[in-house]
């Protein structure tokens, strides 16, 4: 007995025996059978895991090692690039994860606002993404000076206005998350009208507006946020297409006492682009008084072609930021010298209006 073999119950299956049908062969993760004269299948299924793993070391090559007899990776297959970790399957499934998520959280209330009403999260994944194409593809926007704008800290960021619709002030917004290398967030002031206006009140509070008024824009830059303002107002935005890139006058100067106040530097920036979206070449005066409007324009293609009169033209924008100018140099007294005032306001609206003829000069065409 102790000479004895042991054959396998199925061994008459290996010798090829009449009326025996093989045995299904269990997966190995992608590799092929055993080359014919191997080990039969239904021997390795009983064997014990050290002898499974003493079996697959002594199999054929072929199967196990290319051509510099090294073993293949075994990591998992790329075939279709859906079951790998890095492949567009998982891709997609990581944005439709994020974006369930981010519906939840809306839907729940877990998300957060600051005091004036502004929505990071719906500005970054939301309001930004629908804006993006239009300055991109539509008006095909140039930033030029981006690094002028603080990385940190409060600024004052000041800009002409134009365009009939204030869509400048939005490009403007943009440009900065999209361009600075901080991705620093713009928070603009508007105009009464934009927060009485159903809808457009919303929106502009969870971008980051808030209302034009000295005590809004201290709170904001004591905070250390980037400020914007149009001095120019309804002036500049409303004005005719014959006055088009000529600055209007920029108020009484409070912009310069709020960053007087804080200390923080003022940034002027030019827009190219924004006089020729709608072109202005009449006011429909009483029409606006009715309407309680400040002005009622009257473009080729407004109110003519009614609501298709209200897409803009797609020009080309050139958005530049010039060079700070520090206030943090001057005494608190400062902010009550009307005089200082008007110099530093004169200085930053007679930067403005240079480099817009510059921007004016170097432009082939309105259009490309």
């Amino acid at each position: 007995m102790a000479d004895a073999k042991v054959i396998p119950f199925d061994d008459d299956r290996s010798r090829g025996g009449a009326g025996q049908r093989p045995a299904r062969r269990r997966s190995t993760g992608g590799r092929r059978p055993a080359a014919p004269g191997g080990e039969p299948a239904a021997v390795r299924e009983v064997q014990p895991l050290q002898a499974l793993t003493a079996a697959r070391e002594d199999e054929d090559p072929v199967t196990t090692a290319d051509s510099s007899g090294e073993r293949p990776p075994t990591g998992p297959r790329e075939s279709d690039g859906t079951e790998s970790a890095g492949g567009p399957g998982s891709g997609l499934e990581r944005r439709i994860a994020s974006g369930l998520s981010f519906l939840r959280r809306r839907i729940t209330g877990q998300y957060d606002v600051d005091d004036f009403g502004y929505d990071a999260e719906l500005t970054d994944q939301v309001l930004m993404s629908l804006l993006r194409p239009v300055y991109e593809k539509y008006f095909r926007v140039d930033v030029k000076g981006v690094e002028n704008i603080p990385k940190e800290g409060g600024a004052l960021i000041v800009a002409n206005h134009s365009g009939t619709l204030p869509l400048d002030g939005l490009m403007m917004q943009v440009a900065v998350h999209d361009h600075h290398p901080a991705g620093r967030h713009l928070r603009l002031l508007a105009a009464d009208l934009v927060f009485v206006l159903p809808v457009v009140n919303e929106l502009a509070r969870k971008l980051g507006h808030t209302l034009a008024c000295a005590e809004d824009a201290e709170r904001l830059l004591g905070q250390g946020e980037l400020v914007g303002v149009m001095p120019e107002g309804f002036k500049g935005i409303g004005k005719p297409f014959g006055d088009r890139y000529k600055l209007q006058r920029f108020g009484r100067g409070g912009f310069v006492s709020t960053a007087l106040r804080q200390g923080v530097p003022i940034v002027p920036c030019s827009i190219v682009g924004a006089e020729e979206i709608y072109p202005m070449i009449g006011n429909a005066k009483t029409l606006a008084r009715l309407l309680g409007i400040p002005y009622f324009p009257l473009t080729p293609t407004f109110p003519w072609l009614g609501p298709l009169g209200m897409v803009p033209l797609p020009t080309k924008w050139t958005i530049q930021f010039g060079e700070p100018i520090p206030t943090d140099g001057y005494p608190p007294e400062a902010a009550e010298d009307p005089m200082l005032m008007f110099n530093l306001t004169d200085q930053v609206r007679e930067q403005i209006q240079h480099t817009l003829y510059k921007l004016l000069v170097q432009r082939r065409s309105v259009f490309f």
